[in-house]
């Protein structure tokens, strides 16, 4: 896992249950003036998904259509 996936998966797990804007996680993790940050946190989580899969059938990060991501231990 990459140093900005693991962040990113801090982030969202640092605050289980809570629902992110894209916008608020680029902000949190990312230091650079946001270009495209749909596109940018949308790759983040798939990848961050696709690592955890090698390791647990568990989800962890939930999309909540229409307004971002949250952290999800249940799942």
């Amino acid at each position: 896992m990459t140093a900005t996936e693991f962040d990113v998966l801090c982030y969202l797990a640092q605050h289980p249950g809570w629902v992110f804007t894209k916008e608020q996680i680029y902000e949190s993790v990312w230091d650079d003036i946001p270009v495209s940050v749909d596109a940018k946190v949308e790759c983040m989580i798939y990848s961050i998904r696709k690592k955890l899969r090698a390791y647990t059938d568990r989800k962890y990060i939930r999309t909540v259509w229409g307004v971002g991501y949250k952290f999800d231990p249940e799942t």
